[in-house]
């Protein structure tokens, strides 16, 4: 049996009330988890950082196994578009901090679990002391600087850090634990890709069920470490192919170089992840590429009003065309736009459009250098559209 990363003086003065025996039976009734073993989850921690896709069935799951402690990180307020995957929360949340409603659905599926909320994003500034009191940090976020930032400090602390990522069909999965014998994240992913090379859940979608399945594994992971039983994803990167409902497994080692978990690391404190993942950079790109000319929804919508003569081009495909468009725009794909200038007449003014404006922007920029002229950028793009000309068009 695999050893318990809960110290066994900790189980002294765990007790379970009639209920918690019943409501635990199951577990009880295993040889593998008995009495034992519901000890050690009651007197472990978990902290599970963002309260999403991944961390609704990760905290709600743990929470039903009767975990005795759960700390969440979230500074987020629930919206429509997370309904669709995260389980935690319900559409009578719309609006709400997603710890509040995390809390009170943690609290009905068991209301032995103490719940500790941290209403913020998890950084360096932060991290050490929220992660400091849990025995295993598990990351349920799909951005960069937060899995760096949260397997340093899982290394530093010499802490399990269980990694669940998603996106589109597939996910992943692993255990990340240097001072276990296993590989750090970094070993895999010395360093993070370009900013907007890998899409977000946000830009590139994922099917609702995913996070399911890969928080669950996370779960699982957890209470394998907490109660000692089963084999270990450390050293192992469960790949899921939901498509194909294919599961693929990756060997993954300690790299002897690794800047934070090797036996002479570079990098022995927490740094500027946003830094260190290109962010303020990416930003600065970002805002000097949108310095085109541009006009308002409402500007647009007075230009319509007055019959002004002009283009709309829709740079946004075709499926998302297909959600919600404005009714006079032309679709041209950005992908598209280089082989099909030839469709639009350079002696036009031409108002260019996508979802928030940057895709547009880029568009400008390609006409203005093939030798067009009369170019304007729809600031904010279809959803500025859908908030203060026509709130009938949907937003996604």
């Amino acid at each position: 049996m695999a050893q318990s990363i809960i110290d066994p003086a900790r189980l002294e003065r765990i007790e379970f009330s009639n209920d918690e025996i019943a409501r635990y039976s199951r577990h009880l009734i295993m040889p593998e988890v008995t009495l034992e073993g519901q000890k050690r989850l009651k007197a472990a921690s978990v902290l599970c950082i963002g309260t999403g896709g991944l961390g609704s069935p990760i905290a709600m799951y743990l929470a039903a196994a009767g975990l005795g402690r759960i700390g969440l990180v979230d500074g987020d307020t629930v919206d429509f578009s997370n309904l669709q995957r995260q389980i935690l929360h319900s559409t009578k949340d719309v609006g709400r901090k997603k710890l509040n409603s995390a809390r009170e659905t943690i609290r009905e599926i068991n209301p032995n679990v103490q719940v500790d909320l941290y209403d913020t994003y998890f950084n360096a500034s932060n991290a050490r002391e929220i992660a400091e009191p849990y025995d295993v940090i598990i990351d349920g976020t799909d951005n960069f600087p937060t899995r760096y930032c949260s397997n340093d400090i899982s290394v530093f602390l010499k802490k399990p850090n269980v990694y669940g990522s998603i996106f589109r069909f597939d996910g992943q999965c692993t255990v990340f634990a240097p001072h276990l014998g296993g590989p750090c994240y970094r070993c895999m992913f010395p360093e993070p890709p370009p900013p907007g090379m890998v899409p977000s859940c946000a830009e590139g979608g994922v099917l609702g069920v995913l996070p399911g399945v890969i928080g669950v594994l996370q779960a699982i992971e957890a209470i394998k470490l907490i109660v000692g039983i089963g084999e270990s994803l450390m050293g192992r990167l469960l790949h899921f192919d939901a498509l194909k409902l294919k599961f693929r497994e990756f060997k993954l080692r300690r790299d002897p170089k690794c800047p934070v978990c090797s036996e002479n690391p570079s990098i022995t404190e927490l740094v500027d992840y946003e830094q260190f993942c290109g962010i303020p950079q990416a930003q600065a790109a970002e805002a000097e590429e949108s310095l085109v000319p541009s006009l308002s929804a409402t500007e647009l919508k007075s230009k319509m009003d007055r019959g002004d003569r002009f283009v709309l081009v829709d740079v946004r495909e075709p499926f998302e065309h297909d959600i919600c468009r404005i009714s006079s725009a032309r679709l041209i794909p950005l992908g598209q736009l280089p082989s099909r200038m030839s469709e639009l007449d350079s002696a036009d003014e031409i108002v260019l459009q996508c979802k928030s404006g940057v895709r547009s922007a880029r568009a400008l920029k390609l006409l203005q250098e093939a030798g067009f002229g009369k170019l304007l950028n729809l600031e904010g793009g279809i959803l500025a559209w859908s908030d203060t000309v026509d709130s009938s068009v949907a937003k996604y």
